[in-house]
């Protein structure tokens, strides 16, 4: 059933949402000349996949978890992006494909290890990762390992229809405050 909103909802996310894709799209070309961000993740199994995002911070940053990013890499753009969540639409293809779910926990980078290690040991890599969840309505980011494990894995126990519901309209809602990144020293 939820492989089934998943398609809907992505569906219609894309079609509804085309034209401020294009908006997005084009503010990018103008804020970063590179506004589609492509970034191999950890999927389900633990298997690779091309994450797609519109591009919050400058093309050359260093790719590494946003929590070890700094702060003076993100474009006034890609703040506004990161602030509405904005920045996560494209990834409703990567649903499409079934590489996500609306619901589910976020992927990471291959380099982030003990997430990985904490991840693996909950099972949490045998599901889909997602756009949003329950980590991310309540502010819990990558910087929390153990942490993020634990609040993916009692999501996945409990996720439901009801549950699956309610996290995408609190995200859509802007509950949460999205990945954290290194303020300036």
């Amino acid at each position: 059933m939820i492989r089934v909103l998943d398609i809907v909802f992505a569906t219609l996310g894309l079609l509804f949402g085309l034209p401020f894709l294009v908006v997005i799209y084009v503010i990018g070309l103008f804020d970063t000349g590179s506004p589609l961000f492509r970034q191999e993740r950890v999927g389900r199994y633990g298997k690779p996949f091309i994450l797609v995002k519109f591009r919050t911070m400058a093309p050359d940053t260093q790719s590494v978890a946003s929590h070890l990013a700094d702060s003076s890499s993100i474009t006034p753009v890609g703040s506004f992006l990161r602030r509405t969540k904005l920045d996560e639409l494209p990834q409703l293809w990567n649903v499409l494909k079934g590489e996500m779910s609306l619901v589910g926990p976020r992927p990471c980078l291959f380099n982030q290890a003990d997430l990985i290690q904490e991840r693996n040991s909950r099972g949490v890599l045998e599901a889909r990762p997602g756009i949003t969840g329950l980590a991310q309505v309540n502010g819990i980011d990558m910087s929390t390992p153990q942490l993020l494990a634990e609040t993916d894995a009692a999501m996945l126990r409990s996720l439901g229809l009801k549950h699956y519901l309610s996290y995408i309209l609190q995200t859509v809602r802007g509950k949460g405050a999205g990945d954290r990144v290194r303020s300036e020293d």
